[in-house]
């Protein structure tokens, strides 16, 4: 994962294993479980595929990984999400505590217990179970791990870095008892992309030449601070104005690298700052504050800018190894504790270039985040629309950053701010490097909405705040005072602002701020927009312009704390009288994705088979078609705003039935909330799609779970095919 960056500093070491410290052999096992076994589709790291191997692995060579289990009741686990977050709801506020989360949505102990045994009985030491059961851990030789999971290691050289790193040829594979258990496996790699984005005032991020650090070297420390101060950034956003200082609250700070606490208290010192020590939690047993690395700069800047923005509110340095696992792990052992309402993550990497199956376990770890009302704001990246450049894919691929992708957290972009010489907000502008774009792992979440933008992806970032080093903070690391900037400084301001928020709601005897991107875009749409954010409409990244309201390098701006707070704690904003933005709802509703997110589905239902032709592209929904007793479902959560007149659900239907006659035997149901729209049946099978609408203009200003339930009889099949839904509203 590579930090989010500040505007300066070196490149996070990584040590390579080169093809001769990696070795060549031939000795590992090649037979996998002789049980049937199923492909987990993701787990190779895309490297592979352009990386030059160079031998084998070791076959008594250790290798460590984390297998993540499945989530369970998945559709009731959305239902309850889009619910505990939407003022008005009965369920908002009433989050969950880790164990309620568990019990109802995590793997059973008798998952873990059955992924344990398996583990132990292939040779693995089993080293740890994350307290939330979602990630079981384990330790063996590469033959060990080679036959639990199907998988051949080898060496590999990343022609783009220059780096040796050992991966998986191809996708692991489990018996097939436990596919219905195990979400993915991380670990089988050792190549995840993880540096810093460390960039001086006058040396864009982008211009890095890949596997540098920025800039040709730091600039040299200076004996007394320059860059904006607390005062400065707190004043132009409004913090200052908001009555609140985090008292009570606790904000995780996701880190890879250490820090050193004499340089934190002369930050504090030189601006008057004072609040709770700062204190570290050790995942997988790292802690780098003895002699942090060259990421120090990053930690530093992260716990400062969240110590200006909320000087009271508890910091958790949260540091963990620099790999897959020890990413899943953290974001699973944060969500366990359950000690902080707040994540800061200034860390990540191009979605191309990262194991899919890692992004989900993290994702699920997200999930349950947004089930206990915490908080995460994730910067967005620094090398604009391409974050790849300075990794494997390269900057002539157009890409986004994760963990700022996930559609459980908020990405936060950058921006150029001014100040005037009273501290006062003066002006505005996008940061030219500033991540943004289109997700090609994630769906568009429900709750993006007003966006403008067309697809059914996730479009990032959410939000932005000052970024560029051009304007950035001031900074004291390494002994001395530094510039710095980057989306690593975006994130934890945001994160600041959230700790002061959910001091006031206490306060208020209101929820915490919770899952944040679903409460800011409801306003955003809302006739408050211009008192809450200020929306920055000049700049660009290299292929999206700011543009007014939403864009994809500042989101929708950055914060008016105090206004935003005040429309927070009021609930939710009344819409522009006489219409609302028109916007296409629905995500991933042509199933392109080949995974049904975020719809929820039965299993196999989202299909690619020749059997049933799509619509359009390869995928589609095919319900029951089994001629047994059979139920297939699929449902997706959306928020229909208040101030919309139309709401049209189209979708594409074929009906395939090998029953005659006009009694309707086998039947699709399709409802909004517990409210039947239309059913189908087999009596109204014909050849090819027929194009089916149906009306949920009542449904405004309304959270709608819209269902597909196909059921089928113990007699001849029917099958419904289902594509290419919308919901357009206007």
């Amino acid at each position: 994962m590579r930090p989010r960056t500040l505007a300066l500093a070196a490149a996070i070491a990584v040590l390579p294993l080169t093809a001769v410290s990696l070795g060549v052999s031939t000795a590992q096992a090649a037979a996998p479980h002789a049980a049937p076994r199923v492909t987990l589709p993701n787990t190779v790291n895309p490297a592979v595929a352009h990386a030059e191997k160079k031998g084998d692995v070791p076959a008594q060579q250790q290798i460590s990984v984390a297998v993540s289990l499945k989530l369970r009741d998945a559709d009731a686990l959305e239902h309850f999400l889009a619910a505990v977050g939407t003022p008005g709801a009965p369920e908002f506020g009433k989050y969950l505590p880790p164990e309620q989360f568990t019990d109802r949505f995590g793997p059973t102990r008798a998952a873990v217990d059955q992924v344990r045994a398996y583990l132990t009985a292939q040779g693995l030491t089993v080293t740890d179970v994350s307290a939330n059961r979602q990630v079981v851990n384990a330790r063996g030789t590469t033959a060990q791990v080679s036959q639990a999971f199907g998988t051949h290691e080898s060496a590999y050289v990343d022609p783009q870095t220059q780096r040796a790193f050992f991966a998986n040829d191809a996708a692991a594979s489990v018996p097939s008892d436990l596919a219905a258990t195990v979400q993915g496996v991380s670990g089988l790699d050792n190549h995840p992309v993880r540096r810093t984005h460390l960039v001086q005032p006058g040396s864009p991020a982008s211009d890095t030449a890949p596997g540098s650090a920025p800039g040709t070297a730091p600039n040299a420390v200076a004996a007394s601070p320059s860059g904006l101060s607390p005062a400065q950034y707190t004043g132009a956003y409004n913090l200052n104005r908001t009555g609140a200082d985090g008292t009570g609250v606790t904000v995780a700070l996701w880190e890879f690298d250490g820090y050193s606490k004499s340089n934190l208290t002369t930050y504090d010192s030189q601006y008057g700052l004072s609040g709770p020590a700062v204190s570290t939690v050790s995942v997988d047993g790292a802690n780098y504050d003895a002699r942090p690395g060259e990421g120090q700069g990053e930690v530093e800047l992260d716990s400062e800018i969240v110590r200006g923005a909320a000087p009271k509110a508890t910091q958790l340095v949260y540091e963990a190894p620099n790999s897959d696992q020890g990413e899943i792990d953290m974001a699973n052992k944060i969500v366990s504790d359950n000690r902080a309402s707040v994540i800061s993550i200034s860390w990540g990497s191009c979605e191309p270039d990262t194991t899919p199956a890692s992004m989900t376990a993290v994702d699920n770890a997200f999930k349950q985040a947004a089930a206990q009302g915490i908080s995460v704001f994730s910067a967005s990246g620094d090398d604009g629309s391409r974050d790849c450049t300075r990794s494997t894919s390269g900057s002539t691929v157009k890409a986004v950053d994760f963990p700022a992708s996930s559609p459980h957290q908020t990405g936060v972009g950058g921006t150029n701010l001014k100040v005037s010489s009273g501290n006062a907000y003066s002006s505005e502008s996008a940061w030219s490097t500033a991540g943004g774009g289109v997700s090609t792992v994630f769906a568009k979440p429900s709750w993006q909405t007003g966006t403008g933008i067309n697809g059914t992806m996730r479009t990032v970032p959410d939000v932005s705040s000052n970024a560029d080093p051009q304007s950035g903070f001031a900074i004291y690391t390494a002994g001395g005072w530094q510039v710095y900037g980057g989306t690593s400084a975006a994130a934890p301001l945001w994160s600041g602002y959230a700790a002061q928020f959910n001091q006031k709601a206490k306060a208020a005897g209101q929820p915490v701020l919770g899952e944040a991107s679903p409460r800011l875009y409801a306003l955003a749409n809302g006739s408050g927009y211009a008192t809450t954010f200020h929306d920055v409409t000049t700049g660009a990244n290299q292929d999206f312009p700011t543009r007014t309201g939403y864009d994809q390098v500042t989101g929708w701006g950055s914060p008016v704390a105090d206004a935003l707070t005040t429309a927070l704690l009021g609930g939710t904003t009344t819409p522009p009288t006489g219409g609302c933005t028109a916007a296409q709802l629905i995500g991933n509703g042509g199933f392109e994705t080949g995974s049904a997110a975020p719809w929820t589905a039965s299993s196999g239902v989202v299909d690619n088979s020749a059997s049933e032709a799509a619509h359009s592209g390869s995928w589609k929904s095919w319900m029951d078609g089994y001629g047994s007793a059979h139920t297939d479902s699929m449902s997706q959560t959306v928020s229909v705003p208040a101030g919309c007149k139309s709401a049209s659900l189209t979708f594409w239907l074929h009906i395939d039935t090998a029953e005659t006659g006009s009694t309707a035997y086998d039947k699709l149901t399709v409802q909004a909330n517990s409210t039947t729209l239309k059913t189908y049946s087999n009596a109204d099978a014909a050849a090819g799609y027929t194009q089916r609408t149906l009306d949920l203009s009542s449904f405004a200003g309304q959270t709608v779970t819209i269902k597909f339930t196909g059921t089928e009889d113990s007699s001849l099949q029917t099958g419904f095919v289902v594509d290419d839904v919308a919901l357009n509203v206007s």
